[in-house]
């Protein structure tokens, strides 16, 4: 989950820094763009996605490696003890949970990771020097965000599915699920990246946040299969629902209702959503 800072901050700002140096939208960006004019979220979009892709070994390949990994080890152990659901057997039910915790901790990854890097190098005074309102920052950092995620969920599916017998019950709940999942964490990245100040806090963010609430979401589990109080918790977590409602577009089933799953998730990518923006309109530790 944590991403190299030498490398991927090296390669990703001094390759797609230059997009951002010409004014944005303007004819640099043009061509990037099929020959029309483009606009400076755009611009900034492409050099946010050019940032993660040009070290693809490192953003991609490796989260998709790190699923498989979970999934020989917990599934090689659990697959013959451990039944969800009565009639889904553990490796299946694995899959779905491995997908989208890629999808989250990826979507996190790339915006936070990005403004660090970007505060602590010294090139974002570039950006601040765009007419780019609040509202383009936050559509391209969290664009690239969700874009990335599904990359990475994408492949860990790709490389997984064939371990066991999967079915797809109800694609577009796996769809809403992803895209809404993944554009909450890219923006509580948006929101951590503008906090931390060093690599340490943000590193902390992702150790005692993203990670236990990723963790303590049903991913390895059905919450089912906890005692009453801490499937109260369990509730407690937007991760949860997340999850829940993802994995509900593969079985047709789910711990919960994948509409009260939704309404959760929904109302907390507004909530999330709205405080970023907020803070980019405010320029939250990034104007003097």
């Amino acid at each position: 989950m944590n991403e190299s800072r030498q490398t991927e901050g090296h390669r990703g700002t001094g390759s797609a820094g230059p997009l951002v140096s010409p004014p944005l939208g303007g004819e640099a960006a043009a061509g990037r763009f099929g020959g029309g004019f483009a606009s400076g979220w755009q611009t900034l979009l492409y050099k946010e996605v050019l940032r993660f892709w040009k070290v693809s070994f490192q953003t991609i390949a490796a989260p998709v490696l790190t699923a498989v990994l979970y999934l020989l080890i917990f599934g090689h152990v659990l697959e013959d003890h451990v039944k969800v659901y009565d009639r889904i057997g553990y490796t299946a039910f694995l899959i779905p949970g491995l997908v989208m915790m890629s999808v989250l901790q990826n979507a996190f990854a790339n915006s936070s990771s990005s403004l660090i890097q970007s505060k602590i190098m010294g090139n974002l005074v570039f950006l601040l020097l765009t007419p780019l309102s609040h509202w383009a920052w936050y559509l391209a950092y969290v664009g690239s965000s969700v874009l990335r995620g599904l990359v990475v969920g994408t492949g860990v599916f790709l490389v997984t599915f064939w371990f066991t017998e999967l079915t797809i019950q109800a694609p577009l709940w796996i769809l809403v699920f992803a895209v809404l999942g993944a554009a909450l964490l890219g923006s509580l990245g948006l929101i951590a990246g503008l906090w931390a100040e060093k690599f340490d806090q943000l590193a902390a963010f992702q150790n005692f946040v993203i990670m236990p609430m990723t963790f303590l979401s049903g991913v390895f589990y059905s919450i089912h299969s906890l005692p009453a109080f801490w499937q109260g918790v369990s509730h407690l977590n937007p991760f949860f629902y997340m999850i829940d409602g993802f994995r509900h577009g593969f079985f047709g089933v789910s711990d919960v209702s994948p509409w009260l799953s939704l309404a959760i998730v929904g109302t907390a990518l507004i909530v999330v959503g709205g405080l970023a923006v907020h803070l980019l309109r405010t320029g939250y530790k990034i104007r003097g």
